[in-house]
């Protein structure tokens, strides 16, 4: 709960909720502290259970043996080589008992992580994984056939229903849509973070089930709308797409995503932190960040949802970064802002899992469909085909 309050605290600030949130952290605190404050009275009452069991015994047993000396069936001597045994022991039995609360404390946690670890992910690579045939052209061929998917935690609602679509290597493919039409989905599937439940998914006319995982998604490159900058300096976020890059690989792949000119000017330049998750950059800074770690990768297949949340200014910069990372590559483009994805080879159109709509952006505005009422919102009036 601390590291979510601390690192939305923006957020908590804008909104006025310090006191809020103060208030929910201090109950946690107190829950916490009754919580540990029970354990340790249980373990308290295990160890004045086993104390008073061992002395009593003992107190008892030297009664007896008093008895004996005094009747002249045990000799003193012997008495007390019993109490000192006895004394030895018991000592040995309180370590015990302490050493027994501690095993029942860890065995609850031991039974939550052998509970986790034995979980198995459904999605594995298969015990004899093909491999890619050899490219003969630049980008990667891509096809959906007949694709119906449901989440696990949806089995009633399909997010995406008999869905097919093929894309030739090289082409530069949009899918654009309202909220919930299926277009991440459709990402998760390719990089094979779920299974379909019904249909096949090929690349490089094989089918994705049937190849490696690591061989699968090293061969493509992620451009995410949500950019992930790990903790460390600049050309170590860069070559995290690369971990064999050297230097100057890595400020080759940050030239061509128009990511170098920004870096030269931080502090450090590329030996800059750039502090958790990023927050010493901008979002278009970000994912120039990104787009240069997918470029050093140099994988014959690029997905892309980057330009969604970014200005103006930091659009224009970065889809010309992708621009220059898209020639000779095959490139799968989610898109909210229809201005981006003007220039694309073809546009297709997802609709409650579903394409509806497949052309460019000329002929799908002439058709005055989904597409063309989605310009007109976002343009504020009707496009022409010009």
């Amino acid at each position: 709960m601390a590291g979510e309050i601390l690192n939305a605290m923006p957020t908590v600030q804008a909104f006025t909720h310090e006191a809020a949130e103060a208030g929910r952290f201090n109950a946690s605190v107190e829950n916490a502290f009754r919580t540990a404050m029970r354990r340790i009275r249980a373990r308290s009452l295990l160890t004045v259970i086993a104390i008073l069991l061992v002395f009593g015994a003992i107190v008892f047993v030297l009664w007896l043996g008093a008895h004996a000396v005094i009747q002249g069936t045990m000799t003193g001597g012997e008495l007390g080589q019993f109490i000192l045994y006895a004394a030895i022991v018991a000592g040995a039995v309180g370590a015990l008992a302490e050493v027994l609360g501690e095993a029942q404390r860890a065995a609850g946690a031991t039974e939550r992580l052998l509970e986790l670890m034995s979980v198995r992910s459904p999605i594995q690579s298969p015990a004899h994984p093909l491999p890619l045939p050899p490219r003969t052209v630049s980008g990667a061929a891509l096809a959906l056939q007949e694709v119906i998917f449901h989440y696990p935690s949806r089995p009633q609602t399909a997010s995406l229903s008999h869905l097919s679509l093929a894309i030739a290597p090289g082409e530069t493919v949009a899918v654009v849509g309202p909220s919930g039409a299926g277009k991440t989905t459709l990402f998760q599937l390719l990089l094979r973070f779920y299974d379909p439940q019904q249909g096949s998914i090929t690349f490089d006319g094989v089918d994705i089930r049937r190849l490696d995982l690591h061989v699968l998604r090293g061969a493509i490159g992620v451009v995410p709308q949500d950019t992930v900058i790990f903790s460390a300096d600049a050309m170590e976020n860069i070559r995290y797409g690369c971990a064999d890059a050297t230097d100057g690989e890595v400020v080759a792949a940050a030239r061509m995503a128009a990511a170098h000119e920004f870096i030269e000017k931080l502090p450090d330049g590329y030996r800059s932190f750039l502090g958790e998750r990023g927050v010493r950059l901008s979002g278009g800074q970000r994912q120039r960040i990104a787009i240069a770690r997918a470029m050093l990768k140099n994988p014959p297949l690029l997905l892309d949802e980057a330009t969604s949340a970014l200005d103006a200014e930091s659009e224009r910069l970065v889809q010309g970064a992708l621009e220059a990372a898209m020639v000779g590559r095959t490139t799968l483009i989610i898109a909210h802002r229809l201005a981006t994805v003007q220039r694309a080879d073809r546009i297709v159109v997802m609709d409650e899992g579903r394409i509806v709509e497949t052309g460019t952006h000329a002929s799908l505005i002439a058709q005055g469909g989904i597409y063309a009422n989605l310009a007109a919102l976002q343009f504020h009036a009707p496009l022409s085909s010009n």
